[in-house]
């Protein structure tokens, strides 16, 4: 397995552009099976999810055309098979997005039950409830979710228990092609949701509330193709900002937006950065002084995004002072804890509250990534650490960043990948 090697000490400076987002892409692929007609993706990072989701759409027989550029052109009329194998699906949850539009075009779909991260339990209940709610008769076993459909999907009334991206995105994708109207309630309010509503009402779907609790979608008979562009990703940016932040740096985020990172962004000039923003970019300057602890809650959109938890605990191990951080979207989230404290972190873990108290410096150690957002804070941590840090396990971070070695090489990190 491949590990990162990273030389600690470096003040991060310079700029770099974010890449799209990959949890809009992964729906956006998702839903070009919702059309015969070619569905062309502008954007698309360039990351190993993404790489599965084009390996389970040419698994059922239809053959995406990627460019250099990574844009891709999908045209799902050659499908052959309705089947999402464990193979692929094992190694990345949001697999489960094709169950809606296969559904909901082909009238049947059989999905293996997913793996991915181990970051606690994602319920796919939800899915299925809604799904059924819609008239579609769907059974779970031999480790699939076997699901078919007489005739069109019917339009429901259908309220998520638990706000869910994944699920919203599998209902309001199914939703499109049902016959009447579906109204989504507790509906997830992720910008990755308005994305993919976007780009489906550019395929002719009839979406409205989309980036509200209350989602009403009027069936179509079909919808077409379109071209759409991935929006930036929120994650990526995120995780630079705070590994400017951590290591006293500058740098600036080109091709990115301010306007879905508000809860981080305040948090960062809590920690005292200097943040400037543009339509597009967001520059931060720490002016070479040490990061304020700060304490924080995730919650769903709008507020503190569960995916930036494991990074501000990064810099709250070198910050000064102390500061609470609270899970409340997934339990078994602290994983990387135990990792920081290898390196010389003070940090405690209280149920789903880790206590961390800043220590002037961390040092470099072998440590393992356990899931994708702690590998992200795990580098951060190197990147602040005396002497050398070797992170293993770090297929678990080509899952979401692209290209992030190069990145951080250009903002003047020491860091190296060593093959398996």
């Amino acid at each position: 397995m491949d590990k990162l090697v990273i030389d600690g000490g470096i003040s991060l400076n310079g700029e770099i552009r974010i890449a799209g987002a990959k949890n809009s892409a992964l729906p956006i692929l998702a839903a070009t099976l919702l059309t015969d007609d070619t569905v062309t993706i502008r954007n698309l990072p360039h990351l190993y999810d993404i790489t599965t989701m084009l390996e389970l759409l040419g698994c059922m027989g239809v053959e995406p055309v990627v460019d250099e550029k990574m844009n891709v052109e999908v045209n799902t009329s050659t499908i052959r098979d309705f089947n999402a194998p464990y193979d692929l699906v094992k190694t990345m949850r949001a697999s489960i997005l094709v169950l809606g539009p296969l559904l909901a075009h082909h009238g049947k779909a059989d999905v293996a039950l997913p793996g991915g991260c181990a970051i606690g339990s994602r319920p796919v209940n939800l899915h299925i409830t809604a799904l059924e709610k819609m008239g579609a008769d769907i059974r779970v076993e031999d480790g699939y979710i076997k699901a078919k459909m007489e005739g069109r999907l019917k339009g429901a009334h259908i309220f998520m228990d638990v706000s869910t991206v994944t699920g919203t995105e599998n209902v309001l994708m199914a939703a499109t092609l049902a016959d009447g109207q579906t109204i989504i309630e507790n509906a997830a309010r992720e910008p990755e949701v308005v994305d993919l509503a976007e780009c489906l009402i550019a395929m002719g779907a009839e979406i409205r509330g989309h980036g509200t609790d209350t989602i009403i979608v009027e069936g179509k008979e079909k919808l077409h193709g379109c071209s759409h562009a991935v929006m930036p990703d929120r994650i990526e940016t995120g995780t630079y900002l705070i590994a400017a932040a951590a290591t006293r740096g500058r740098i600036k985020l080109k091709d990115t937006r301010p306007d879905i990172l508000e809860a981080v962004l305040s948090k960062l000039e809590e920690a005292g950065a200097d943040i400037r923003v543009g339509e597009d970019w967001i520059e931060l300057d720490m002016h070479g002084k040490r990061p304020r602890a700060v304490s924080l809650r995730t919650a769903p959109y709008p507020a503190f995004p569960t995916d930036m938890q494991a990074q501000f605990t990064a810099m709250n191990a070198v910050a000064s002072g102390s500061g609470s951080i609270t899970e409340t979207v997934f339990e078994n989230r602290f994983m990387h804890v135990h990792e920081m404290i290898r390196m010389g972190a003070s940090m405690e873990v209280q149920g789903n509250t880790v206590l961390v108290t800043g220590v002037p410096e961390l040092k470099g150690a072998p440590v393992m990534a356990t899931d994708l957002r702690a590998s992200a804070s795990l580098i951060i941590a190197a990147l602040v650490a005396k002497n050398q840090t070797v992170v293993d396990r770090i297929y678990h971070i080509d899952r979401g960043y692209e290209c992030i070695e190069e990145k951080m090489q250009l903002l003047g990190a020491r860091i190296r990948r060593l093959p398996g």
